[in-house]
């Protein structure tokens, strides 16, 4: 008798099938779960992990400084030109006006001679304008003692005349001569003196505009020789001689540097600083260093904000006399202060920072670090200062974020 086989309701091939199906669908989610929150897999000992602390920020930077001469003073040459002679050698010790070294310049020269011949040719002939002027005073003043002899004498015969005519003695028309006479000499020395006072005022104009156009051309004279005279550099001032390397032959243009010279009169300190604090270091804040196992106090003198290579330029100077140890080139670690200390969140210092700029950073929990969003404000040599986004005894990766800049979670494995 035939028997009733039932058929099963999932064979072994629909059952693997299936199977297959929950695996790849797992994966799948698994996949996407990944592309919605990215896993870095890290190793615990090639990262930094810093806990954030609570405590006294002291808000002051760290600076490698140089010492340099408190007053430096540059040697150049006004026309530039050919080093013909050299006289001292670098790191010499000089007083004002020793003679550096010689330079020649032909074109320079062959102006400087036609300038100073031209020149010359202009003053004389002014010199010869003013005896001209002189001599023509002179003659009417031969005039004037001419006429003043020939009026004294018709004025004698007019009032002899007078005198004679009035007795009948001599004729009418000898009177009228003598008269007549005498009337053209008063009339000559009243035009005379009037010409001669016009020809003083003009005279005493020209005179003074000859003397200021002489003193003029005398100055660009002197101008021209102290020119050929600074052909040879000398020492600008005492003291000495640095950066100064000069070679025979060379060439050097107009106020290009050939050297300097320091002024022995003590040490300030010039230091770069990162162009993070351009706009909290300013003139006239603190600083201090240590050298010889002794404490000196710092001022900011000068701030140079040009920006090169990521830092611009401080230059302090001591409060009180500077260490009488100091040589040029010596460094010395000094600490600048920004502001006064205050109680705040910290987080150490580390390379996280580049990556991030300080708006986020990986909070370390249960050895997973997750992104988060915080808030730094100041800095020192040891910490970053935390406004906002973290808590004290959080575990932060302070070390570089290069590898895994772009992952939202990092778990860290030993």
């Amino acid at each position: 008798m035939d028997k009733v086989i039932e058929k099963k309701r999932f064979s072994k091939k629909t059952v693997i099938t299936i199977v297959g199906i929950v695996v790849l669908i797992g994966v799948v989610a698994y996949g996407y779960s990944l592309s919605l929150n990215k896993v870095y897999r890290a190793d615990s000992d090639k990262v930094t992990v810093s806990t954030v602390q609570y405590g006294d920020f002291e808000d002051v930077v760290l600076l490698n400084a140089s010492v340099v001469p408190l007053t430096s003073v540059i040697v150049s040459s006004p026309e530039g030109g050919t080093v013909a002679e050299i006289y001292t050698e670098n790191g010499a010790s000089v007083v004002k006006g020793t003679p550096l070294l010689r330079i020649i310049n032909p074109n320079a020269l062959s102006n400087y001679t036609s300038s100073e011949t031209s020149i010359t040719e202009q003053i004389n002939q002014l010199r010869k304008l003013r005896l001209d002027l002189e001599q023509n005073q002179r003659m009417m003043s031969q005039d004037m003692m001419d006429i003043e002899n020939s009026l004294r004498t018709a004025s004698r015969k007019y009032k002899l005349d007078s005198t004679l005519y009035a007795k009948k003695v001599i004729t009418r028309e000898e009177f009228n001569t003598s008269s007549q006479d005498y009337e053209y000499y008063m009339g000559r020395r009243k035009l005379l003196k009037q010409a001669v006072v016009i020809e003083n005022q003009g005279r005493v104009m020209q005179l003074k505009q000859i003397d200021i156009s002489i003193g003029r051309m005398n100055e660009s004279l002197e101008t021209i020789r102290q020119n050929i005279e600074n052909m040879t550099i000398k020492a600008p001032v005492s003291g000495r001689l640095s950066s100064y390397d000069p070679v025979t032959g060379k060439s050097y243009g107009p106020n290009e540097m050939l050297g300097k010279i320091d002024v022995m009169q003590g040490y300030k300190l010039q230091a770069g600083v990162d162009e993070y604090y351009i706009n909290r270091v300013k003139e006239g804040q603190s600083a201090n260093c240590e050298f010889n196992g002794k404490t000196y106090q710092l001022t900011v003198r000068k701030v140079i904000p040009e920006v090169t290579s990521g830092q611009f330029q401080v230059e302090l100077v001591f409060e009180g006399p500077s260490p009488q140890e100091l040589r040029r080139g010596l460094s010395l670690q000094i600490k600048l202060t920004l502001s006064d200390n205050s109680k705040s969140l910290l987080v150490s210092q580390g390379q996280f920072f580049q990556s991030t700029g300080g708006t986020w950073v990986f909070v370390v929990k249960d050895g997973k670090a997750t992104r988060r969003n915080v808030k730094i404000g100041r800095k020192n040599y040891l910490y970053y200062e935390v406004l906002a986004g973290l808590q004290k005894g959080e575990e932060v990766i302070t070390s570089s974020y290069d590898q895994f800049s772009q992952y939202d979670v990092v778990e860290l494995s030993k």
